[in-house]
């Protein structure tokens, strides 16, 4: 016999844009809203949410423990570096996705002076992990340009 599952209200869940959770971890210089997680809908494996950064501004060094995180551009230019030294660098505009893997020491940079950077950020897990790192960064960073397998040349 089947047991009817009460998908009506433990289903798909919609969360409009005006009520994002704004009680989330900050960043100076940075507005995070969630709007999926495990308070908000019962997410088990995976953060959701948006963040603006400032004109001008950027985080400090770095890493999400075992978490893999996902950038999606939707406005503004986001400069990434990365590395023990952040000395790789690598830029991201509207409808760019970005993907950073576990341990990955790393910092986030609005290039702009002028324009806010908006962003999608999902993380593949519900816990907020984020491990500040003190690194003294190279002068100049070394440009990468974004390869994959099926796009070897960039």
């Amino acid at each position: 016999m089947h047991t009817p599952q009460p998908w009506q209200h433990d289903g798909v869940r919609v969360i409009a844009a005006n009520q994002l959770d704004g009680n989330t971890a900050q960043t100076p210089g940075m507005d995070r809203k969630a709007a999926i997680n495990f308070a908000r809908v019962g997410a088990q494996k995976l953060w959701a949410g948006t963040v603006h950064i400032h004109a001008g501004a950027k985080t400090g060094a770095h890493h999400h423990g075992h978490l893999e995180s996902v950038i999606y551009v939707i406005k503004g230019r986001a400069r990434m570096r990365w590395g023990d030294a952040l000395q790789f660098t690598a830029e991201a505009g509207p409808g760019d996705f970005i993907y950073v893997p576990p341990y990955v020491p790393h910092q986030e940079i609005n290039a702009s002076e002028t324009e806010t950077l908006e962003c999608v950020l999902c993380r593949s897990d519900g816990e907020a992990v984020a491990v500040n790192l003190d690194i003294a960064p190279v002068e100049q960073p070394q440009t990468v340009k974004w390869i994959d397998p099926t796009h070897p040349k960039g």
